[in-house]
């Protein structure tokens, strides 16, 4: 993706958001410069926590088709989980437009609420793993989905309006997309690590290639370990 198209979609979510009266952290308008030359505290917190944006064509090269915007408001350390105890969550802002794929993944660690915050429907294909991790394409897949159970046929569509939201579980396969328009979409999780715990169906990669033509509006996630070593 070329920088130019990656700042003018970090402007356009901003105001999709803001339209739902979702305000984003302070950091998130840090300019590049003032976030390097912010306090090695500040700026190692934000790095080690992978805080921001985070925009991904999934390195395809079509993002309107196959892409995602997200943006991580907190996250905590893989290290609590494993202790069992301190910050063991984290939470998303994300927009999937109109007819735009997240593709088919799973997660090994991660549970994630999925939450429709509003604008049009919110469309999940849902599949079980079998026991080596792959896609099975027999058995009924069942979630909880706002205090309730709901069981589809293996690739069942799960259909949430605004306000719905539905449990994935680790090993749940899913792929999204925003149907009849864009979609703010609310993630709540347990800790998030985006470098190791997504396993597509298909070989693709999770972030963007970046192409330099304009200077950057803000860093990306994926930038920090560049401008932020």
């Amino acid at each position: 993706m070329q920088r130019s198209e990656i700042n003018e979609i970090i402007r356009e979510s901003d105001a999709f958001i803001r339209s739902f009266g979702y305000v984003m952290p302070p950091f998130a308008y840090w300019s590049p410069e003032e976030m390097k030359t912010r306090t090695t505290s500040d700026a190692s917190a934000i790095r080690d926590a992978r805080l921001g944006w985070d925009i991904t064509d999934y390195g395809q090269g079509k993002f309107a088709d196959l892409g995602l915007f997200l943006f991580t408001t907190r996250n905590g350390n893989a290290e609590d989980l494993k202790k069992g105890t301190g910050m063991l969550y984290a939470e998303k802002i994300m927009i999937s437009r109109k007819d735009q794929l997240s593709p088919m993944h799973r997660h090994i660690v991660k549970a994630e609420d999925i939450i429709n915050r509003g604008g049009a429907t919110l469309t999940l294909e849902l599949f079980n793993s079998l026991p080596d991790g792959s896609v099975d394409e027999e058995s009924d897949v069942t979630v909880a989905s706002d205090g309730r159970l709901v069981t589809l046929k293996a690739g069942g569509l799960l259909k949430l309006k605004p306000g719905e939201s539905v449990t994935l579980l680790p090993g749940n396969w899913h792929a999204f997309w925003g149907e009849g328009g864009d979609v703010l979409i609310g993630e709540v999780s347990t800790v998030n690590d985006d470098l190791t715990d997504n396993i597509f169906r298909e070989k693709i990669g999770r972030f963007s290639t970046v192409e330099e033509d304009v200077a950057p509006l803000h860093l990306l996630v994926s930038d920090y370990d560049k401008w932020l070593a």
